[in-house]
């Protein structure tokens, strides 16, 4: 099925409504492509910041991230003092933290992985899950919705791989930058587990990319959310094979 890129002419029938959708046509496979094209890269390194907010107050927290692909991560908190030096490590399936209070190294898995990071509204289930939207998804439209003055296609996506967090997805897909600025997260059963949304689009290397991204809990009682603030990100860059040893975590 075609869908239309910019606005205003071509007519799209799908179970049994019509919208009208653009001049040039995408498929939704190019469509998740272009999604990830956007979000993913050969490799990343970033420094932002976390700001978690509570009831009475807030906390940030500050780190520095090294990424190759979907399956090596590496990330380092700089700040606040309390947090200072405890790393993570992700490699292919397996996933350490380290924290200087203890000088200890854990291997998160099982359970453990639905824990939140650092008290935020994301998982380490999120880390772990950090894929191409193409690898992990089917998706179906299901029409368009202008947000704060701006055209967005929504986007019903269906696991088509067992055993995620989240097997259902709703996306609301802005036609221009092409990537998901609001999400809704939910249980196989369709019940809301998550949402999350981004802004401060900006052109970053050739692609649209946010500086920032609001996480909420939708199962924690009164979430006031987590945002995740990119203060610099560069794209394809190279980073040695020796940052992602675990030998690393206690240095």
């Amino acid at each position: 099925m075609k869908i239309k890129k910019t606005t205003i002419i071509a007519l799209i029938l799908y179970q049994g409504l019509s919208f009208l959708i653009g001049e040039e046509s995408i498929t939704v496979d190019e469509l998740l492509n272009a999604m990830d094209a956007n979000l993913y890269a050969k490799s990343r390194v970033l420094t932002s910041k976390m700001i978690v907010h509570g009831r009475r107050s807030s906390r940030t927290i500050e780190s520095r991230n090294w990424v190759v692909g979907i399956d090596r991560a590496f990330t380092e908190y700089l700040s606040p003092p309390r947090e200072a030096g405890t790393k993570m490590l992700k490699n292919g399936d397996k996933l350490w933290t380290y924290s200087s209070q203890t000088d200890r190294v854990i291997q998160i898995s099982g359970h453990m992985l639905r824990q939140s990071v650092m008290g935020s509204d994301m998982s380490y289930n999120d880390m772990m899950e950090d894929k191409p939207l193409t690898e992990m998804y089917e998706a179906t439209i299901e029409g368009s919705e202008i947000i704060n003055g701006r055209k967005h296609w929504i986007l019903f996506l269906n696991a088509k791989v067992i055993g995620l967090s989240y097997p259902k997805r709703r996306a609301w897909v802005d036609v221009e930058y092409l990537l998901p600025i609001r999400e809704e997260l939910y249980a196989k059963s369709g019940k809301l587990l998550k949402s999350t949304s981004m802004d401060g689009i900006k052109k970053v290397q050739g692609r649209w990319f946010p500086t920032r991204f609001i996480f909420r809990d939708e199962l924690k009682r009164n979430s006031q959310g987590t945002e995740w603030i990119i203060d610099d990100i560069q794209f394809d860059v190279e980073i040695p094979d020796s940052r992602f040893s675990k030998a690393l975590l206690r240095k």
